[in-house]
C-alpha cells in the first residue's frame, strides 16, 4: 500500500471508530438488540387470562427474536402495580409489560390515581388480544337468567354481592355499570386475581361473579358447577353460544370486552418496538397461537405501535363517557 493511501484508509479507521464511540447507548443497545433476556411483567396473579395471554406473548417473542424471555407476575392495584414497574423501568427494552384495559384504559377515565402518566410514560408496542366475558353464578343463586337476577337485586337492594378481579378492573365495571343501568344496587367485593375469586364462587362464599374471559369459567359452566347469566361484550362467545349477551336481555349497546396489549416505559429505541411488534405480529397469526387465544375467549389482535396509541385513546374516552354517563364512583 502507498504511503498516500495508508494514511487515507488509517484517518478512515480513525472517523469511524470515533463515529462508533460517539454513537449514544440507547442505538447501541438497538442494534445489537436482544443481546440478553428480556423480562416481561404480568400484572394478575398466575393462572388467569392475563397470565395466559402473556406467557403466549413471551413465548411468541422468544421464539422470533431467538432470546429468552422471562415472565414475572406482579399483581396489585387493578394492574396499576405492574403497569408502574414497566413505567419506571429503563427504556433499553429489556423490561416490557402486559398493559391492560384496567390499568390503561378505565383507571385513568377514574380520576388521578395512578402514578404513572399512560400519554407520557408508556410506549405502546402492539394489542395483544381481546377477549369476551360473562356473568356466572353459583347453582345456588335464586336466578338463572339476567332479568331474574336484576330482580331480586331489584327486591332485595344491595343484599346481591358480586366479585371481580380487582378495583378498576374491567369486570368490576362491569358490574357497575349493569347496576347503573339497570336501577339497581349490588356490593362489589374486589380480588387481587380470578384464581381466588373462582375458588370462592364454586365454594357459594360469592354469588356472582363478572368474568373477564371465559377461561375458568366455561368448563365450570359446562360440568355444571356454575350457571351463565350473560356474556357481557357485544357478541355471542361460541364457547357458550347458548348464552345470550347482557344487550340482547334488555341492555342495547351494552359492551365490556377485556383487551390487553405489550408496552414498554417511555423512550425505547424505535429499533427496539419495531422488532418486538414485528416479532407479536408474525408471531400472533399462528394457528396454535388462535387455537390458544380461543380456548379463552379471546382473540389475537395485533396492531402497529401507532394503532394501539390510538385504541388505548377512544378506549380511554369511550370510559370516561360511561362512567360519566352512569354516575360510576370508585371508592
Amino acid at each position: 500500500m502507498k504511503p498516500r493511501t495508508a494514511l487515507l484508509f488509517s484517518a478512515l479507521l480513525s472517523a469511524l471508530a470515533g463515529a462508533i464511540s460517539l454513537a449514544p447507548p440507547a442505538a447501541l443497545a438497538a442494534n445489537a438488540y436482544p443481546s440478553k433476556p428480556i423480562r416481561l411483567i404480568v400484572p394478575f396473579p398466575p393462572g388467569g387470562p392475563t397470565d395466559i395471554m402473556g406467557r403466549v406473548a413471551a413465548k411468541v417473542i422468544g421464539d422470533k427474536l431467538e432470546q429468552t424471555v422471562v415472565v414475572e407476575n406482579k399483581p396489585g392495584a387493578g394492574g396499576n402495580l405492574g403497569t408502574d414497574l414497566v413505567a419506571k423501568a429503563p427504556a433499553d427494552g429489556y423490561t416490557i409489560g402486559i398493559g391492560v384495559i384496567s390499568s390503561l384504559a378505565i383507571s385513568p377515565a377514574l380520576g388521578p390515581r395512578q402514578p404513572f402518566d399512560v400519554k407520557t410514560d408508556l410506549t405502546p408496542i402492539s394489542l395483544l388480544g381481546i377477549a369476551k366475558g360473562a356473568i356466572v353464578a353459583h347453582p345456588s343463586a335464586p336466578f338463572d337468567d339476567l332479568k331474574s337476577m336484576i330482580a331480586y337485586a331489584r327486591d332485595n337492594p344491595g343484599k346481591l354481592s358480586y366479585g371481580s378481579s380487582g378495583i378498576g378492573t374491567a369486570n368490576h365495571l362491569a358490574g357497575e355499570y349493569l347496576a347503573s343501568v339497570a336501577g339497581i344496587r349490588l356490593t362489589h367485593i374486589p380480588y387481587k386475581g380470578t384464581a381466588q375469586l373462582m375458588q370462592d364462587l364454586l365454594g357459594g362464599q360469592v354469588p356472582v361473579s363478572v368474568e373477564s374471559s371465559l377461561t375458568s369459567a366455561v368448563p365450570n359452566v359446562l360440568s355444571g358447577k356454575l350457571k351463565a347469566i350473560a356474556i357481557t361484550s357485544a357478541t355471542r362467545s361460541p364457547l357458550l353460544p347458548d348464552v345470550p349477551t347482557v344487550a340482547e336481555q334488555g341492555f342495547p349497546g351494552f359492551d365490556v370486552p377485556t383487551w390487553m396489549g405489550v408496552i414498554g416505559p417511555a423512550g425505547v429505541p424505535q429499533q427496539v418496538v419495531a422488532a418486538l411488534n414485528r416479532a407479536l405480529a408474525e408471531g400472533l397469526e399462528a394457528p396454535d397461537v388462535i387455537d390458544r387465544f380461543a380456548k379463552i375467549g379471546a382473540e389475537p389482535k395485533p396492531t402497529s405501535p401507532e394503532e394501539f396509541a390510538e385504541y388505548i385513546a377512544s378506549e380511554n374516552a369511550r370510559w370516561a363517557r360511561v362512567i360519566r354517563d352512569a354516575g360510576i364512583k370508585v371508592e
